[in-house]
């Protein structure tokens, strides 16, 4: 295990290769069309992202949560679960809900206001959208406990941001997580900007470091670097389900657009800072590794744009042809099973809407 202050980095921003003693391999199986494939996803996670900020500016979504810039953590992270692993997003992890194999039209069903959440968690086992900032993370470590009483090797994944970082919330689930030694990775993604505030007013050290006083193993990984943190999150998973408890990984990487749709990110950061990230993005460093191996031509590049392209047109149609809910059906899907009080709330919004009928 690599200590809290190192950086783990396996590919270079101009896409050279870099070997590491305990991390190397745990990428060798990564064969060229694997390679290929992770930057397939990266690119289509972006396209995704800027076809639903499209659509927002259009009036279409009420919200949308960029994701531009953290493509690699995302992807990296996600394609490193088994399928039985369980995923406690927050509200970013676009790309964790296109690895887990959600329709991107259920993405946007949330942001445009027609459902309560979007999909069926136990379906693609991952949660849908966490907008209390890292609550999530104490039911990933309930979740957790609960796979350890019932004996399952599984493990949990819970993705926070640096923001979340300071709320108390994960602070409990650090304390419960590493006394009680649960099978649970917990995942955040520092891109250095809680909406207007950047990481170091939240902290003197890395958040890695922060792990340490929990007794939780931590690792900090170049986020930018999808095979990187392919494999430290395969590190982390293996540890879990070994039965050696949780670790806390910090991907850090950078927010290239707003925190949301209604920020202004051109108020509180430098542009400077801005062009010295594009330097480093996720997806041109993928695309250097694979020029350089020769695993890359303009075949396989329009390939990939016509699956970004077709994916976007997809999105766009499925947004557009969403049929909006009924009143009434707010109240669908609240529980499980029937519940006294959401009848009492269902009749009086009845009473309400009939009141409403014959007035202009």
């Amino acid at each position: 295990m690599p200590n809290s202050h190192e950086l783990v980095q396996l590919i270079t921003p101009n896409g050279e290769r870099v070997e590491h003693p305990e991390f190397s391999q745990l990428v060798a199986d990564v064969t060229p069309d694997a390679l290929r494939s992770l930057y397939e996803d990266l690119v289509v996670v972006r396209r995704i992202d800027a076809e639903a900020t499209a659509l927002q500016r259009q009036g279409e979504l009420g919200l949308w949560v960029p994701l531009r810039g953290q493509e690699a953590a995302q992807i990296g992270s996600a394609r490193a679960l088994d399928d039985q692993d369980f995923v406690f997003a927050s509200y970013r992890e676009h790309g964790v809900g296109y690895c887990r194999g959600v329709d991107p039209t259920q993405m946007l069903r949330y942001w445009r206001g027609s459902t309560h959440s979007g999909w069926n968690p136990f379906e693609h086992r991952m949660t849908t959208p966490q907008i209390i900032v890292g609550s999530q993370a104490l039911h990933a470590t309930g979740y957790a406990l609960g796979l350890t009483f019932d004996g399952d090797d599984s493990a949990v994944i819970t993705y926070f941001g640096d923001g979340a970082s300071s709320q108390g919330d994960i602070s409990e689930a650090f304390g419960f997580a590493s006394s009680f030694r649960v099978p649970v990775v917990f995942f955040c993604q520092n891109n250095q900007w809680a909406i207007s505030e950047p990481v170091s007013l939240q902290s003197n050290v890395t958040i890695a470091q922060r792990g340490s006083g929990y007794g939780i193993p931590s690792i900090r990984v170049d986020g930018n670097d999808v095979l990187a943190v392919l494999a430290v999150t395969r590190h982390a998973l293996a540890r879990a389900k070994e039965g050696s408890g949780p670790t806390l990984i910090e991907a850090f990487t950078y927010r290239m657009g707003p925190h949301t749709t209604s920020d202004d990110p051109t108020r509180y950061r430098p542009s400077a800072l801005d062009d010295e990230w594009k330097a480093k993005d996720p997806i041109d460093r993928v695309r250097a590794l694979l020029e350089r191996e020769g695993l890359i031509d303009d075949d396989f590049l329009a390939k990939v744009k016509r699956r970004a392209d077709s994916t976007a047109v997809d999105l766009r149609r499925g947004c557009l042809e969403t049929v909006e809910p009924l009143p009434m059906t707010m109240f669908d899907d609240v529980y499980a099973e029937p519940h006294p009080l959401i009848d009492e709330e269902r009749s009086a919004y009845a009473d309400y809407l009939a009141s409403l009928e014959g007035q202009h």
